[in-house]
């Protein structure tokens, strides 16, 4: 097995790190890349020190990408850890079947929506990533071992947002959904305030909703913004193929001053009339907005950036409301801000879901970023609500165990798994995850 030793960081670019990197192709390979230690990472999208080992090593899963078996008639799929959920749309869409749950980017592996439990914009009907796993296989010592609910109860779900803590995820058995078509129908509605936004949310039926947020407003403009409410359709077109451009350097601190962020909101804002608007979108469009641009993680600068996404109960509304003033009045907030209502799908102790709403805001690497985000993170645990690991950067150890209560049952399989804990992360060490 080659290694090569290079600076690496996760998506937000705020945190890196320096060590050891291998990319196997084979089971072989993987076999002996482990026998060094260091956790099995995916293609980094993760923002914060999730995928990071610095110092020591790690290994890249993206090389392990093959599909292994598909059943058009059930919608069954076994494919690699290292296979993209962007590359898993383009091949299964004209066949009528897409992944059920998709993230913010089709550029996450298998394994690494597996070990975030990621979610989408259907969660509040459709649950988590993990859900709609039949069966994971990691690697052991013994060689590779396949974990369900049936066989491993206890470790299964361990492995679901486990932070690949429990084994390197070598494949997965998925359940796939159908899809009438490869086209999707959007309306955009513009919301003026964040009570009419939640509103909204309660109210929408549409299988997919997501709200866009200028987090740099306040007062009476408190949460405007525009909400998405999006249906798939029939249509065997999926549209022009999306050419991604590039972000060529590293974008200069000015272009995400506060003035600036303020006029680009007040622009985007404005792009849906007061009686809404509907578009046709192509599905990858609709679901990776971002991935039209490659790096756009540059446009924060070489700084990089840190984004905080919390989820609070559907009942404290309110508190959310207070949480969004807080980083409205801290003016550091970026033009990328999102609201979600989530459903109470999850399936894993360490899953980042709870039935109620989530806000991400995405914040450029400043001094006063991480006392802000402290009393963010106050805010977050009076509320009864928690912090999404896979985004997170800042949160301090002692808030783990009230965000996440089944840390210990989480604590315990990790240990069974990996005794030695040698698949820890820099983001396991920060927060003590799997101290006792």
């Amino acid at each position: 097995m080659q290694w090569k030793t290079a600076d690496y960081a996760g998506w937000g670019r705020a945190l890196r790190a320096h060590g050891r990197i291998a990319r196997p192709e084979r089971v072989s390979a993987l076999t002996e890349a482990l026998a060094e230690g260091g956790p099995a990472i995916g293609n980094c999208r993760s923002y914060g020190d999730s995928p990071l080992n610095d110092g020591g090593a790690a290994i890249r899963m993206t090389r392990m990408d093959r599909l292994l078996a598909f059943d058009p008639e059930t919608g069954v799929i076994e494919v690699e850890a290292g296979a993209s959920i962007g590359a898993l749309l383009k091949l299964l869409a004209p066949r009528g079947w897409m992944p059920a749950v998709m993230p913010g980017t089709g550029l996450a592996t298998v394994g690494g929506c597996i070990a975030n439990d990621v979610h989408g914009k259907n969660h509040h009907g459709a649950g988590s990533f993990g859900q709609h796993v039949l069966a994971v296989t990691l690697m052991t010592a013994a060689g590779p071992r396949e974990v369900s609910p049936a066989s491993d109860p206890d470790l299964f779900r361990a492995t679901m947002g486990g932070l690949g803590q429990t084994g390197a995820i070598l494949s997965a058995r998925l359940q796939l959904r159908t899809i009438p078509g490869q086209r999707m129908k959007v309306l955009e509605t513009a919301m003026p305030d964040f009570d009419s936004f939640i509103a909204a949310l309660d109210a929408s039926k549409a299988e997919f909703a997501v709200g866009w947020i200028d987090a740099t407003a306040k007062r009476k403009r408190l949460g405007r913004g525009i909400l998405e409410e999006a249906t798939l359709v029939e249509g065997t077109r999926p549209g022009p193929e999306r050419k991604r451009k590039p972000v060529p350097f590293d974008a200069p601190n000015a272009l995400l001053s506060r003035p600036v962020v303020k006029i680009f909101n007040r622009w985007y804002g404005s792009g849906v009339p007061d009686g809404g608007r509907k578009r046709t979108r192509a599905l990858d469009d609709f679901f990776f907005p971002l991935d039209a641009l490659s790096d756009w993680n540059r446009l924060y600068g070489k700084r990089g950036f840190h984004q905080f996404q919390c989820v609070l109960p559907a009942d404290r509304a309110a508190a959310l409301k207070e949480i969004l003033s807080t980083i409205a009045r801290g003016g550091i907030a970026s033009p990328l801000a999102v609201l979600k209502r989530m459903g109470p799908g999850r399936a894993g102790h360490l899953s980042f879901p709870m039935e109620g709403y989530t806000l991400a805001v995405d914040m450029p690497a400043r001094a006063r970023v991480p006392t802000l985000y402290a009393r963010l993170e106050d805010q977050v645990l009076a509320a009864g609500g928690r912090i999404y690991l896979a985004k997170d950067a800042l949160a301090r150890p002692e808030s783990m165990a009230a965000m996440y209560p089944e840390l210990e049952a989480w604590r315990a399989e990790a240990a069974k798994a990996d005794p030695e804990a040698r698949l820890a992360t820099d983001l396991v060490r920060r927060l003590h995850l799997r101290s006792l």
